[in-house]
């Protein structure tokens, strides 16, 4: 490394020191590596495109970071003066459909396994992929450790902001963000007393983490599979209006109604009345100015509890349920680490395995583009840590992602989970008046109906198996 490249040099925040624990002990897991795809519809000039990019880069700090942790007792972050960002040009537009989509597959599995070198920046690269004439597949590759998904819509906003002064023959000069060492040194000047009075109350009398309960620990990959995989479900225009319209009248958050469902979800998987998942937090403190344009990684992620009873209404129980996560938000800064030492839950053991993620961002990436490029299709793939992650994406439909881990959940349950969820949801929206024990009810009905039908299922098939190997009849 050469020493007059240094910018800076300073700790990492709580929530990457959590994530680089986790990709030391596991260093081959493609864990926090994120794919981000669209297309681009239009006439694209490759060399305004190289431009923006640099030119963002240049102005973010955390684009410029490497990690370092050999021979140190804590890992630090080395800002580098200049780097420069890798951007792959591919030309697929004479193969059939099919054919590009078998490459496109083959390419993002090579690029997982390639993963990142954490000691040298940038740590993200971009590929373009001709696919039809003025049509391109653009792939964004990412480690987390440098930027979540708020930072990502800011800086893609920058990118096509400066994509379309370049494109016209123009120049143009943002204002400048604050750099990331802002954040870790108001991190260092929170006080602590009144977060760990805080957490301590809030985790009293808890002593395991909420089993999941649906999950299968004896499911065995070969080393050359996946480790992670993803389903989503769509909720329908109408689902997804009567749903918005039920936060709005009532006064709660997307957030709010989520984490209910899922609450009442895991209580029902797990048989337990009182549960715990992780809530992932945008972590960008209001008295911090300038904090909603600076780029880095400043999500969090903490333990949500809640306590189900049967005969609790559900409106009063929500409204409880929100007012318990705005205090909890005062706290936000809070080092998942620190807050598990609060608890009676033993360091070696998980305080969570489940997580809710609902993405908030100010920017809409469907709606950046330029006037001659516009942009759809957008895709994104992550994994972390956890067993399960659910993401919302607000939108006209909204959308809900459950990444899952492979030694843990197979297909089927994954599936099972993302329909109960909706139903859920609609049996919410449907009658909001109702008590918890309603809404339990209607997921034992549908386990009922799905084992019902998976009885069926084998019985035809067993059925079928006997017909076709019964004996003929032999003529003497």
């Amino acid at each position: 490394m050469n020493p007059k490249n240094i910018e800076d040099i300073y700790t990492l925040s709580p929530t990457q020191q959590g994530m680089f624990f986790h990709i030391l002990a596991n260093p081959n897991s493609g864990m926090y590596f994120a794919h981000q795809m669209c297309i681009l519809h239009g006439k694209f000039h490759f060399f305004a495109f190289e431009q923006a990019w640099q030119k963002v880069v240049a102005r973010h700090t955390t684009l410029r970071t490497a990690f370092v942790w050999e021979g140190l007792k804590k890992p630090i972050q080395i800002v580098h003066r200049q780097t420069r960002l890798s951007i792959s040009q591919y030309d697929l537009s004479e193969l059939s459909p099919t054919a590009q989509e078998a490459h496109l597959q083959d390419y993002l599995q090579a690029d997982r396994k390639r993963g990142f070198n954490l000691s040298q920046p940038p740590l993200m690269r971009l590929a373009i992929i001709r696919i039809a004439a003025n049509t391109h597949q653009l792939i964004w590759s990412c480690h987390h450790l440098i930027s979540d998904v708020w930072s990502d819509a800011i800086l893609l906003k920058e990118v096509f902001t400066f994509y379309e002064a370049f494109d016209q023959g123009k120049n143009i000069d943002l204002q400048p963000s604050r750099p990331y060492r802002d954040y870790i040194t108001w991190l260092k000047q929170q006080d602590l007393t009144e977060a760990e009075i805080f957490w301590r109350r809030e985790l009293q009398g808890l002593r395991v983490a909420t089993p999941l309960g649906i999950d299968q620990s004896n499911i065995k990959l070969s080393n050359q599979e996946e480790r992670y995989a993803q389903q989503q479900v769509e909720f329908s225009l109408t689902t997804t209006e009567a749903f918005n319209s039920l936060a709005k009248q009532q006064h709660l958050t997307l957030n709010t109604l989520l984490m209910g469902a899922w609450a009442l979800l895991l209580s029902h998987y797990s048989s337990n009345k009182d549960v715990v998942f992780g809530t992932v937090l945008s972590g960008r403190p209001v008295t911090l100015t300038g904090i909603d344009a600076m780029v880095g990684v400043f999500v969090n992620t903490l333990p949500a509890r809640v306590k189900i009873a049967s005969e609790d209404l559900l409106l009063p129980w929500l409204k409880s349920l929100q007012i318990q996560h705005i205090n909890l938000r005062r706290y936000e800064y809070s080092s998942l680490v620190q807050v598990q030492s609060w608890s009676n839950i033993p360091k070696n053991l998980p305080l969570f395995e489940s997580i809710l993620v609902v993405q908030n961002s100010k920017v809409d990436i469907s709606q950046l583009g330029t006037q001659n490029l516009k942009i759809d299709n957008i895709r994104s793939f992550a994994s972390t840590h956890y067993p399960l992650a659910i993401v919302a994406i607000p939108g006209a439909n909204l959308c809900l992602h459950l990444l899952y881990d492979l030694h843990r959940f197979c297909g089927v349950t994954v599936a099972k989970i993302l329909s109960h969820f909706e139903e859920i949801i609609k049996a919410m929206v449907a009658n909001p008046d109702t008590q918890l024990r309603n809404l339990i009810i209607i997921i034992d009905e549908l386990e009922r109906k799905e084992k019902s039908l998976a009885l069926e299922a084998r019985r035809q098939l067993n059925a079928s198996k006997l017909k076709s190997i019964r004996p003929k009849a032999i003529g003497l």
